[in-house]
């Protein structure tokens, strides 16, 4: 019998629902990255090209030596399968979890984990050089990855800078320098482009549910709330603090502070078949909120819910539709 082990996964909206992001210690952003090989001598290619061996520390304190560019890679989360894809690195891909969907050939690839288990036993026969998980890791499972010889690197990105920073440091241990700064270079403009189009917009109150039951929220530290405060809005939840003082990422809300916060726009994503602009809508007391008087509710659905989920490289598509949702006037 093959042998699982729990691993949080950072896995669509479920990740967000049961606030795991909230729960793992983590170094500001990319603070403290250090990337460390030898760089080409030839000076037309520059940075472009990484030579090999090349070490790496993650934000957890992980140091990895690649000894040669990665063949075989295993990816333990979403976002960090859809950069492997986006750097065209889809072809080395052996493993991955059952909620990488996007794009649609990551549904090919051998499933080795989902939201509860993944199966180390297959991660090892699979004999990948390295393995991407979401923050952290679990520390038993890394160690018996690790003790088998395979290389583990864990991202955690919050901001949109710090998924760039996160893709530039994927396109340098696999050996695609040029196609992650060519991707980077294109998330940035985009990303300016939305910009200008809100700039000096007046700001709108925004209320962004992680969860119904009990109500949860994007506060301050989740990359959802630098998309909403990009866009144009200010998140009511961007100031809950537990009992330290300490800033929450994903805090419980509930309805009395909803409605003295009173958003002017309310987001969702359907996380399950019954939530609906309407369900929302006929919750008890909501229809004293703004956003529900002036039928201001959007669910984000199907892949629209991923997008604003997971922070990879379409997370500048997530600003865009963030930014339609509070400023629709200006995306016609």
């Amino acid at each position: 019998m093959k042998k699982f082990r729990n691993i949080a996964l950072f896995l669509s909206l479920m990740l967000i629902a049961f606030t795991i992001v909230g729960c793992t210690p983590k170094k500001d952003s990319n603070e403290g990255l250090k990337v460390e090989g030898v760089e080409s001598q030839n000076k037309d290619v520059g940075e472009e090209t990484q030579e090999f061996p090349i070490e790496i520390e993650d934000n957890f304190g992980n140091k990895v030596t690649m000894e040669k560019e990665p063949m075989k890679i295993v990816s333990l989360a979403p976002n960090n399968t859809e950069v492997l894809f986006a750097l065209g690195l889809g072809d080395r891909i052996v493993g991955v979890t059952s909620y990488c969907d996007y794009p649609e050939e990551a549904k090919t690839k051998e499933i080795v984990g989902d939201f509860t288990a993944t199966n180390l036993e297959k991660i090892v026969e699979l004999n990948p050089d390295l393995v991407l998980v979401y923050g952290a890791g679990n520390e038993e499972d890394n160690k018996v990855l690790k003790d088998a010889g395979i290389k583990v690197l864990g991202f955690m990105p919050e901001t949109i800078d710090a998924v760039m920073e996160d893709i530039e440091t994927v396109g340098k241990v696999t050996g695609k320098n040029k196609e992650a700064k060519e991707l980077v270079e294109a998330m940035n403009n985009k990303k300016n482009d939305i910009l200008e189009k809100i700039k000096g917009q007046e700001e709108v109150r925004v209320f962004y549910e992680i969860w119904h039951d009990p109500l949860q929220a994007a506060g301050k530290g989740s990359f959802m709330n630098e998309l909403i405060t990009l866009s144009g809005g200010i998140n009511i939840a961007a100031d809950e603090k537990d009992e330290k003082g300490v800033e929450i990422a994903y805090p419980q809300y509930d309805l009395e502070k909803l409605i003295e916060k009173d958003p002017e726009v309310y987001l969702a994503s359907q996380d399950m078949p019954d939530k609906t602009i309407e369900s929302i809508k006929m919750r008890p007391g909501f229809e004293a909120i703004s956003a529900i008087k002036d039928d201001r509710v959007y669910v984000f659905e199907g892949n629209e819910a991923n997008v604003v989920s997971r922070p990879g490289p379409r997370i500048i598509e997530a600003l865009e539709l963030v930014a339609k949702s509070i400023h629709p006037e200006l995306f016609k």
